[in-house]
């Protein structure tokens, strides 16, 4: 019982440190599971290890072969989870460089590895290449720690996250299919009964995957099910698949949950965003668990197994020469700068994904006596400590060294994606400054990637944004929902993230009220709250720019629009369209070829000073 309790309270105190620290939480979830394993037993009174889980035997917390059960089922839940978020349309959009490292790069690294492993530390060609497949993955769950809080150009930052993103289930795949392969071939030998066992196991994978998805997608869009059992039946399914699956074909399961999770993960579902919160904190207690438990299962026999100067050289193959060599091939006719590619090379960390189906493998593979099968597990361990410690202490030094920090964050991200943001938006993007709206409105979300800008349907009370590395360029935030709490939030929990350059809200009704007793440095408009700026939107759905060439034409011109229901004032761009929001226009340099950018109807500056002149002569009328 401690064990097992202290087990969840060790898994989830990782978690935390790893948040708090920005450091990938596979790192201190398994440096923890060696130090109450394997390395315990060198101060523990009886040589016995804190935490001994054992596949076989009667002893350990999981006695006899219920660990293996244990695994297999939780590797299946991850699976699963990352199947989900593997979407076809984000395969063919990114394209390009993305593209080119989940294929060519993956294959290079494939066979790369596989040739290493073989010449380097003599194992036989079969689990050589099992090897290889399972370090191809890099995952978003070691990526994004360690970019997080490295101040990115969006393209870098684009390129290593889709890269994890769409490799850990695809690499997962591919690891699963070589382990199969090689699983027919121990007990066929290459021959026709091999290939037909092989092509069983891919056949009953993809249909029992393909069946259950759909399955659950249609009982799911009939309502057949409860909302509040929606995730235990989806769960439910999850594991009576799996092992319904391995019932027709042996180790057929991890395909069947991974292709059932891409197909669900490419429907309509209503209810997917809902289901990958709740899959993904079932994966976090999972893993938490499952990589204490794992690298406590390893031996000290194992350790120093790959404690050598081969494990040195198959490292520094892997890190100096397959990956930089995987990248520069991928990114050949692209955009990218050399040194933005030197930085994507550096940054290539091995995470959950390879770290689990190797702990999986190589104890089948060990328990069914194959040769070589008992360097995958810590071979596997090593890569995924080595990278991810190498990365999360190198990156923000190695940016800085090849020069691919962003010097300023003049990214904007807008709360809200109303007809105004979307005007706005639009404005701001032609004007080249990155802009993301933000919303929970899905409606408002499709009509502004209609309009060719990035919207990402996402609730600020989450986390999500946070984990969003692509925004790492933002530095200005514009809260402009019609829900004041909502933007008073926005402006609280985001504003350090993502307004370090300012941050701004729409006024209130009660303040409009006594507007001129506020300070405009809080406020994206002194003079028009939602429902005004949605009314201007709704008359005068077009952003103006007016030419100013002095402070004092600037400021009869902004006082004027202050006075102008149909028209409200947004920016100031200069000569060299640089757009600055109006904060103290006192203040604010005018130069020739700046101009007053507005939202409203057309004004003639002719008039507006024709109408100043007037106003002036009247007032000096009246004091003679």
């Amino acid at each position: 019982m401690v064990e097992l309790a202290g087990i969840i309270v060790l898994g989830i105190l990782a978690q935390w440190v790893a948040w708090k620290f920005k450091i990938p939480a596979i790192l201190p979830l398994i440096l923890i599971g060696l130090f109450v394993g394997p390395i315990s037993t060198l101060f523990s009174e009886d040589g016995q290890q804190w935490i001994q889980p054992i596949y076989n035997g009667e002893k350990g917390l999981f006695p006899g072969e219920n660990l293996f059960y244990f695994v297999s089922l939780a590797i299946g839940i991850i699976l699963f989870e990352g199947g989900l978020t593997l979407r076809r349309g984000e395969i063919t959009k990114v394209g390009g460089v993305i593209g080119k490292l989940i294929s060519l790069g993956s294959t290079v690294t494939f066979i790369g590895a596989g040739v290493a492993a073989h010449y380097v530390f003599g194992l036989d060609w079969r689990m050589s290449f099992l090897f290889s497949a399972l370090i191809i993955v890099t995952g978003p769950t070691v990526i994004t720690p360690i970019l997080r809080n490295i101040p990115l150009k969006k393209h870098v930052s684009a390129v290593l996250k889709w890269e994890g993103i769409l490799i850990d289930p695809i690499g997962a795949l591919v690891a699963v299919l070589v382990f199969e392969f090689i699983s027919v071939e121990g007990d066929a030998g290459y021959t026709k009964q091999a290939l037909i066992e092989f092509g069983k196991i891919i056949l009953i994978g993809f249909s029992f995957g393909i069946t259950a998805g759909y399955a659950l997608y249609f009982t799911i869009k009939k309502k057949w099910v409860p909302h509040y059992l929606l995730n235990v039946v989806s769960l439910s399914l999850v594991l009576m698949i799996f092992v319904l699956s391995d019932q027709f074909a042996h180790e057929s399961g991890l395909l069947a949950v991974v292709v059932m999770g891409m197909f669900l993960g490419n429907s309509d579902l209503p209810s997917l965003k809902e289901l990958l919160y709740f899959k993904e904190s079932l994966s976090v207690l999972l893993i938490s668990i499952l990589f204490i438990l794992l690298a406590a299962n390893i031996s000290l026999e194992d350790l120093l197994l790959v404690y050598n100067w081969k494990t040195a050289i198959l490292l520094g193959i892997i890190i100096f020469v397959l990956r930089p060599l995987a990248v520069f091939l991928s990114t050949t006719g692209s955009s990218l700068k050399v040194n933005e590619k030197i930085f994507i090379s550096w940054v290539g960390p091995r995470g959950i994904v390879a770290a689990g189906i190797a702990s999986l493998f190589g104890t089948k593979l060990v328990n069914e006596g194959v040769p070589g099968a008992e360097y995958i597990t810590p071979l596997v361990f090593a890569v995924v400590l080595v990278t991810v410690l190498l990365n999360a202490a190198s990156a923000r030094l190695v940016a800085s060294a090849v020069g691919v920090f962003l010097k300023t964050s003049e990214g904007i991200m807008i709360v809200g994606a109303s007809k105004v943001s979307r005007l706005i938006g639009t404005y701001l993007q032609k004007n080249n400054r990155h802009v993301v709206l933000v919303d929970t409105n899905r409606l408002n979300i499709e009509k502004a990637k209609e309009l060719g800008l990035e919207a990402i349907n996402a609730n600020i009370y989450s986390d999500d944004l946070t984990d969003n590395i692509e925004l790492n360029d933002v530095g200005y935030l514009l809260a402009m929902t019609g829900n004041d709490e909502i933007n008073k939030q926005a402006i609280s929990r985001y504003g350090d993230t993502f307004g370090e350059n300012g941050s701004f809200r729409l006024m209130n009704s009660e303040e409009r009220k006594v507007k001129n007793t506020l300070s405009s440095r809080e406020l994206f408009s002194t003079t028009h709250d939602y429902v005004r700026f949605t009314e201007v939107a709704r008359d005068f759905p077009s952003i103006q720019e007016l030419p100013i060439e002095t402070q004092s034409k600037f400021l009869k011109l902004l006082g004027y629009i202050e006075e102008e229901e149909n028209a409200v004032a947004l920016f100031l761009k200069d000569d060299k369209n640089n757009i600055e929001l109006i904060e103290n226009p006192q203040e604010m340099e005018i130069s020739e070829g700046s101009h007053l950018v507005y939202l409203g109807k057309p004004i003639d500056f002719e008039d507006v000073m024709n109408a100043t002149k007037e106003e002036e002569n009247e007032i000096q009328n009246q004091k003679s």
